[in-house]
């Protein structure tokens, strides 16, 4: 074989490979933080092990999983497993499926108006997320700070409705989620949740006046479909989120407003 000849093979291989790379692609939707952050930071690791990782970002809760379920994108990486549940409760042909847990964003209650819970007054405002997984997340976090009690404390779909007893006769707002870091300033505490605090330069370690435990069974997941979610390459983008070197960057950019949950 000449030289010429072994020289074209060679370069058709390496072009065959390259396009067999680039067709091993991912679409994944995610919110901004840090979500799209830890997609981003594993891109690298993706593409030396040939997959095109595009991350496709959101600022809602219901489009990622709607886009999901319809094809749109490959999978999700925003949500924890009481969102998952709720949304498959009102999804008609629901398809998606947990790959695998990542990390816990604690959740938190802010205040612009107080220093501390004792100085919530008779009747202050609280806003909550108005989707029922995350309104009740906050509510079993305002039980838990003595704010108010619950017909059943582990109800993780509570709603103000159970409320049993609440002593500063507090009101409460439920508003979309990515909007309650905007209305701080109108009411007295606002439960919300760690992607969009961040968003909005709060550090749920040293802004809030309290805050979940690493405990938390809200661990965000990456979620794929029933057709996907044991693939290559979706099986690399959850080893590659799971990996060492995203526990040290979870530990250095976030420094415990997010934890590993792996």
């Amino acid at each position: 074989m000449s030289f010429t000849l072994r020289k074209l093979l060679c370069a058709a291989a390496l072009a065959f490979t390259a396009s067999a790379q680039a067709a091993d692609k991912l679409v994944i939707a995610a919110t901004p933080v840090p979500h799209a952050e830890l997609l981003e930071f594993v891109k690298p690791m993706l593409a030396r092990e040939g997959v095109d990782l595009e991350v496709k970002v959101f600022t809602d809760y219901v489009q990622p999983s709607m886009q999901t379920n319809e094809k749109r994108v490959d999978g999700n990486f925003f949500l924890h497993g009481p969102y998952l549940d709720e949304f498959k409760k009102k999804q008609k042909n629901d398809i998606q499926v947990v790959v695998t847990k990542v990390h816990v964003e604690p959740f938190a209650g802010y205040s612009s108006k107080h220093k501390t819970i004792a100085d919530l007054p008779e009747g202050g405002t609280v806003a909550l997320p108005n989707d029922p997984s995350n309104s009740g997340r906050a509510l079993l976090l305002l039980a838990r700070q003595g704010l108010i009690t619950l017909k059943d404390p582990s109800n993780v779909v509570a709603t103000t409705r159970d409320i049993t007893s609440n002593p500063k006769k507090l009101k409460f707002r439920e508003l979309e989620a990515a909007t309650l870091p905007r209305i701080l300033n109108q009411v007295d505490l606002a439960l919300i949740n760690t992607n969009y605090a961040m968003q909005a330069k709060l550090n749920p370690i040293t802004d809030s006046l309290f805050i979940e435990d690493a405990s938390s069974p809200y661990a965000n997941l990456l979620v794929g479909r029933e057709d996907n979610a044991g693939s290559p390459a979706m099986k690399k983008l959850a080893a590659a989120l799971t990996s060492p070197e995203v526990r040290q960057f979870i530990a250095d950019k976030y420094q415990g407003a997010v934890v590993p949950a792996f």
